[in-house]
């Protein structure tokens, strides 16, 4: 049985009237506006907040099924979104990287770092909306799509564990490169504006260019995640949710991470681990579906081991020193 057959479009716009009454709540009450370094106590507290709704949506996703499509079907569906959330908060600390990376590039203050990924968080649902849509389309009516997905995620996944010690050159992005060339760009930062006027002509800030820079990134990177939320499931919902209580924890999870970034230089091995693992489990769905709760065991051993080798590399080294 499909999820679409027992969730209503109530349940739907329940969700996305949920999603959007916390944008609001972060934009327009719980400091949004006012620019300000986000402490390490203040991330940990809104990751905090996140898992745990994330886990409620999951244990209130159970409930709801398990009262109108059975047992079989809320239990199956709810390890079906423990999964995908997992992978797509996985690999959605690859992204923390790169932000990471922009941001240094770009020396932008700490306090207008939040104002950048809060914008960057309402890009990132809308792309992934449409790409989810596209993804689920183009799933239903040609299932040989999967394969390629899969076939895509393994090659992505070989990729980066042959480049993962290699750094990008920012000043060769050729989305970089075609601002600078076409926009007027101010070289000092204008508060959190993204653009000022000055002689009556709109000039662009560098903030604004670490925004587009941003959003590119998780363009890119939805590229991965969403064919690798397709070999846990094919149901639009539990993709959707996933994906999108994973984007909402992403920007306290970066600024919890920044400053521990060396801290975890491994673990992009195990996320090109993780990629290759449900690139395969994609590829042989036809021959050998394998169990759920098998693969969310196997990413959560994955991810704990990269994060278990980085930490003890990181106090050897610092043993040695």
């Amino acid at each position: 049985m499909e999820l679409a057959s027992v969730v209503t479009p109530v349940f739907w716009a329940g969700f996305i009237a949920f999603v959007l009454a916390m944008l609001a709540l972060d934009l327009f009450v719980l400091g949004g506006k006012s620019a300000h370094k986000v402490s390490a106590k203040e991330a940990l507290g809104w990751t905090g907040v996140w898992v745990t709704l994330s886990l409620s949506f999951a244990g209130l996703l159970w409930w709801w099924l398990d009262g109108t499509a059975g047992r079989a079907v809320a239990n199956a569906k709810a390890l079906e979104f423990l999964t995908g959330y997992l992978i797509e908060l996985s690999l959605s600390v690859d992204n923390i990287f790169v932000f990471i990376m922009i941001f240094g590039f770009f020396a932008v203050p700490a306090e207008y770092q939040r104002r950048v990924l809060i914008y960057g968080v309402l890009g990132a649902i809308v792309m992934r909306a449409a790409m989810i849509l596209g993804g689920a389309w183009l799933v239903q009516q040609f299932h040989w799509v999967l394969y390629l997905f899969g076939a895509f995620l393994v090659i992505t996944g070989f990729k980066m564990l042959i480049f993962a010690d290699k750094s990008a050159d920012l000043n060769a992005n050729p989305v970089l490169k075609w601002m600078r060339g076409h926009l007027r760009i101010t070289h000092e930062y204008h508060g959190e504006r993204f653009t000022v006027m000055r002689d009556g002509a709109r000039w662009f800030t560098p903030l604004f260019l670490v925004l587009m820079l941003i959003e590119t990134s998780d363009v890119i990177f939805a590229v991965d995640s969403i064919p690798a939320i397709f070999a846990i499931t094919t149901d639009p919902f539990i993709v959707f949710t996933s994906n999108i209580f994973a984007i909402m924890g992403l920007r306290s999870l970066y600024f919890l991470l920044a400053d521990l970034n060396g801290r975890f230089h491994l673990l992009k091995y195990g996320l090109a681990l993780v990629l290759v693992f449900v690139g395969v489990k994609m590829l042989i769905a036809d021959i050998y579906k394998v169990p759920i709760g098998l693969a969310l065991g196997m990413v959560a051993v994955i991810l704990a081991t990269s994060v278990a080798a980085s930490l003890a590399a990181t106090r050897k080294k610092e043993v040695n020193a």
